[in-house]
């Protein structure tokens, strides 16, 4: 004999139904079926509506219950046609005035019992139960109805009463061999007292009835019938990524109903466990998918090779604790606190005590908190008097995570791989808990967290695939353009050599923003921009942080002080920063300081390599230095590929302005090019690199020897280009003294001795700087280790393309942490 159970939407409606027939006219091909029915999609819920609204003295119950008789009575025309049997006529109608009856009681009364709510919520189960029987019976298909009220005994504990297995076991085996049937219908969740008052075994208690009839029976297997395909390693609702589990152990799969797993109601699996019958939870939508096949652990050997068998979560929990001084050494405060909360029927679903015995924390349902606080007080009131305990303390918002797996246990690890993944991305831990047995690793945490979280271990334990980062992107002109096209490009690459999916999620530039958590196609972002919401840097940084979204690297590719001023909210909350803006780290010590002690102390990263030289791995190449041991004593420099394209262009036969335009035409300057001409571009670039060094140096100690005129540096770009003109004999003579003696003129920046300073140097012929070309940089590295000769980084200092593969390198290294 096997049992099959069906509920929720596989019989939500009629449609839904004529599949579960199809389905059990296969099962019963095979062996006797006894077939555990939920109510109708929602009849529950309209019914206990009633109920409460009758409880509050209004009428308006009658409307609901004749919208759920219509239901019924529609579902019956659909299954049966317009001439059903007048037997299962009569026996809705006699039902639904029960139910108005009842209703009108508690009208009267103005008061809803747990007696009464158990009774108006079981009607469902017998009004559908019926209603299948005699589907079956229409189609030729014999089926016997078994009022499960008169087969299950339970204690008086309505919504949520405890079974008398003996007296149960015995019913159901005498009631099937009574009628010795091939295929029986019972009705789900309800049973009776042994006065036969009807109980219930709580809401997804018609599970539990097929669990109970499955191990009275001694069942070949219990089949669970469901929308979904088997139990997953986490909820899809919060995880796109989950997958069905196709084997999983009894003590794994009542882990995971336990927090929080909605497939299966908890207490289903106690009773088949004790008679080894395998679980089978199927999508009746789906019938011929594998599905999760639950039995015991020996079975499963070598079948789930996954250290982590699934992730689950409770939501509404609230941490409580009880603490002081004069916990300490004295035996029996643990115990008073439990039978405290067990007076008052609160359950624990946590426990963690710190190693002190200075204080105990355990996890209840937010919904008990009052009631376990006044319980805890009373019963410690003297001890709180004389200060030797504190009052109970609340935590609230919380919610639990759990990673479950047989194999956890003797696994080294997994914790730490646990609580390191969550780290990184900024989860702050309230509670751990973990049992001897080493199949559930839990933690507490905040609610907003939740699917950030799942997310984080299912990608951590789950995911070999790939690993999902989200990009948000300040600037879209030239670099931010060039960078989008490289990320396209070298999408498939990334997903096959570094099992990296970096996805674009939202994007803001001086007009429009857009944020998709779905992601924004790097190929027709312009068009989807051009459609955002007008831009507002702080709702965009709000936006980010709200949606929590695990791997987030924010990249600014603007020369914007407003977006600079954004990173430290960032950093706090551990979102990653890849700054092609130089406006922070060449800000205040003080300033720059406390952002790179926020990404070490929110375990997250704060690069910006394209600060210096572009794409050149010249910040990199300083930190590998200092790491390693060695010391950076001088540093000469070519840093801005705007001066040296301009020095390497400019001959006389072209004014000045017209070489400096063409530079900007080319990409190459900063959108004010005073930046570059002034110096204050390579000042910013030698004091980074000083910082970088080791050096605690501020933007004003470092001299800068210009070469422009002050004039110039005045008024709009248009009049600074004016301006220019009037002073070509200026740069004509500086280019002209440099030329006689065989020199070239580069804009040089050097750090030594803890002084920096910037300024056009002649440079000779036998010089490293000498042979510098286009817009190329170089840096030279004078060191304890590069003492006579340098180490030289040497290549393109400037372009859109070059520095765009910079911060896509910075982007990768800040996904990889």
């Amino acid at each position: 004999m096997q049992v099959l159970k069906f509920g929720g939407t596989s019989v939500a409606k009629a449609e839904n139904i004529e599949k579960v027939i199809s389905i059990v006219t296969k099962a019963i091909s095979k062996e006797t079926t006894v077939v555990v029915v939920s109510a109708l999609g929602g009849i529950t819920d309209i019914l206990l509506d009633s109920a409460t609204i009758a409880a509050s003295g209004s009428p308006d119950f009658v409307e609901k219950i004749s919208i759920a008789e219509k239901r019924h009575f529609d579902c019956v025309s659909q299954l049966i046609g317009n001439n059903p049997p007048e037997e299962l006529v009569s026996f809705i109608k006699i039902t639904f005035e029960e139910i108005k009856n009842l209703c009108n009681g508690i009208l009267l009364l103005n008061e809803l019992t747990p007696r009464s709510k158990d009774r108006i919520a079981g009607y469902g189960e017998l009004l559908s139960s019926k209603i299948i029987t005699a589907a079956f019976n229409q189609k030729s298909i014999s089926a016997n109805w078994l009022d499960a009220r008169k087969l299950i005994v339970t204690n008086s504990s309505f919504g949520a009463a405890l079974v008398d297995f003996d007296i149960t076991n015995q019913k159901i085996n005498d009631a099937v061999k009574e009628h010795g049937a091939n295929l029986f219908i019972v009705p789900g969740f309800i049973a009776s007292d042994t006065h036969g008052v009807s109980t219930t075994l709580g809401r997804g208690g018609s599970d539990y009835t097929a669990a109970i009839f499955a191990a009275a029976i001694s069942a070949s297997n219990l089949e669970i019938w469901t929308d979904v395909s088997g139990m997953m390693t986490a909820d899809p609702r919060l995880s796109s990524n989950a997958k069905i589990i196709p084997y999983i152990s009894y003590q794994e799969a009542m882990e995971l109903s336990h927090f929080g797993a909605k497939v299966i109601y908890p207490p289903t699996i106690q009773p088949v466990m004790s008679k080894h019958i395998p679980v089978w939870i199927k999508n009746t939508f789906a019938p011929d998918d594998f599905g999760t096949m639950i039995s015991s652990q020996q079975s499963l050997n070598n079948k789930n090779n996954n250290i982590i068998t699934g992730i689950s979560s409770i939501n509404n929990i609230c941490l409580i604790t009880l603490e002081g001084s004069g916990m300490v050494g004295i035996p029996g405060f643990s115990k008073r606190l439990f039978e405290a909360l067990s007076n008052e029927k609160i359950n624990v679903i946590l426990i963690t005590q710190s190693s002190s015995e200075h204080s105990i924390t355990v996890a209840i349902d937010s919904s008990m908190f009052e009631k376990a606080k006044s319980a805890v007080d009373a019963i410690f009131s003297n001890e709180i008097a004389l200060g030797k305990v504190e009052p109970l303390i609340l935590e609230k918002d919380l919610s639990i995570v759990a990673l479950v797996g047989e194999n956890m246990e003797n696994h080294t690890g997994v914790s730490g791989r646990m609580f390191s993944a969550m780290g990184r991305n900024g989860i702050n831990i309230r509670a751990i808990a973990q049992g001897s047995s080493e199949k559930n690793i839990s933690a507490v945490i905040f609610t907003k967290d939740v699917k950030k979280t799942i997310n984080i271990l299912h990608e951590e334990f789950f995911e070999t695939t790939y690993k999902q980062v989200n990009v948000f992107l300040a600037g879209a002109g030239n670099v931010g353009k060039k960078l989008l096209s490289q990320l396209k490009h070298q999408s498939e690459t990334l997903q096959k050599n570094l099992h990296l999916n970096i996805r674009l999620t939202g994007i803001i530039n001086s007009r429009k923003m857009l944020v998709n958590e779905s992601g924004i196609d790097a190929e027709n972002w312009e068009q989807e921009i051009s459609q955002g919401i007008d831009a507002d840097l702080n709702g965009f940084v709000k936006q980010i942080i709200d949606l929590n979204l695990r791997n987030t690297v924010f990249v600014d590719i603007t020369a914007n002080e407003s977006v600079a001023n954004v990173y430290e909210q960032l950093l706090e909350k551990s979102i990653a920063v890849v700054a092609c803006n130089k406006i922070a780290a060449s800000s205040a010590y003080s300033n720059y300081k406390k952002l790179k002690q926020l990404a070490r102390e929110y375990n997250t990263q704060f690069l910006f390599e394209t600060n210096v030289g572009a794409g050149l791995p010249i910040i990199g190449t300083i930190n590998d230095l200092i790491h390693s041991g060695d010391k950076i004593n001088k540093i000469e420099a070519v840093l801005s590929g705007t001066l040296n394209f301009v020095f390497n262009n400019y001959n006389g036969t072209k004014s000045f302005a017209e070489v400096v335009k063409m530079a900007q035409d080319e990409g190459y300057t900063e959108p004010d090019p005073r930046l570059d001409l002034g110096g204050k571009d390579v000042m910013r670039k030698i004091l980074i690199l000083a910082r970088e060094a080791g050096e605690q140096l501020e933007m004003d100690a470092i001299e800068n020897n210009s070469f422009m005129p002050n004039e110039c540096m005045q008024g709009t770009v248009d009049e600074f280009y004016a301006s220019m003109g009037k002073f070509e004999s200026h740069f004509k003579s500086l280019y002209e003294d440099a030329n006689v003696n065989g020199n070239k003129l580069k804009f040089v920046a050097s750090f030594e001795n803890g002084k920096a300073s910037v300024g056009l140097q002649q440079i000779q012929p036998n010089h490293d700087l000498y042979n510098l070309f286009g817009k190329d940089n170089i840096v030279l590295f004078y060191t304890d280790r590069y003492k006579e000769q340098p180490l030289v980084i040497k290549g393109a200092g400037a372009g859109a393309e070059v520095t765009a593969s910079g911060v896509f390198a910075d982007i990768i290294r800040a996904s990889k942490i």
